[in-house]
């Protein structure tokens, strides 16, 4: 009788440690050069992020992920569990995804495929990015002007720097408008214009498509816009 239970939890543990997660999204790649270590899938869960599935990769920089996935979200890839260190911030959605890097540059310039939203919010991104640069530059230039007490051009850069703002909210509103049947022009409208003018808002949350309208970010931002219309009413 010990016998048999001795080889019945023996035969439970080792189901237990062959099976694998399942899911209806599957993150998958090398990272180069990481030779031991723990990869994480996480998400933000209201306010805090929370790990989904992890895999211990040894040797060759291979991995394996997965997670049920029912509204493409903003997931993290992260080394050790360590999100505000090294990560890799891409759009999940159903199917698979090929995620590949180099340890030594982690996060910084990661090629993912297999995600349409991603592809959308990378074409973004690689404009907003200029927009960041020249922010970067507008401060230290005011830096600058303010240590000598220039003030003429304190004043002729703040208003280069509010021009360049405008700038900013128009190319996003437009390429938001543009991709408006992707859940990707959701995301960017809540993250990019979250403090822009309340009818650039409420245009593109018009202009959706009833399924991205149906998502997770797009009812996020349905309710941001009830949420300062309702503020604005008092």
């Amino acid at each position: 009788m010990k016998k048999i239970i001795v080889v019945l939890v023996v035969s439970i543990l080792m189901i237990a440690c062959s099976s694998k997660k399942d899911g209806n999204m599957i993150v998958e790649g090398t990272i180069k050069g990481l030779k031991k270590g723990t990869l994480y899938l996480q998400k933000m869960n209201d306010t805090a992020i929370i790990s989904i599935d992890s895999v211990n990769v040894l040797g060759d920089g291979n991995f394996r992920l997965t997670d049920n996935v029912e509204s493409p979200v903003m997931y993290y890839l992260t080394y050790d569990g360590n999100a505000s260190d090294k990560r890799i911030l891409f759009f999940g959605d159903k199917g698979t995804i090929t995620i590949n890097d180099n340890m030594n540059t982690f996060g910084f310039s990661p090629e993912i495929t297999g995600s349409p939203n991603q592809l959308v919010l990378d074409k973004f991104l690689k404009i907003n990015n200029q927009f960041k640069n020249q922010r970067l530059e507008f401060i230290k230039k005011e830096f600058d002007a303010k240590k000598s007490k220039n003030t003429d051009l304190i004043e002729n850069l703040q208003k280069d720097y509010n021009s360049m703002i405008r700038r900013k909210y128009l190319f996003t509103t437009n390429f938001a408008l543009s991709n408006a049947d992707s859940e990707a022009a959701a995301y960017i409208a809540l993250t990019e214009l979250y403090d822009a003018n309340i009818k650039l808002l409420d245009t593109i949350n018009k202009k959706l498509s009833k399924e991205v309208k149906n998502s997770i970010y797009g009812k996020r931002l349905d309710t941001y816009i009830s949420k300062i219309k309702s503020k604005e009413n008092k």
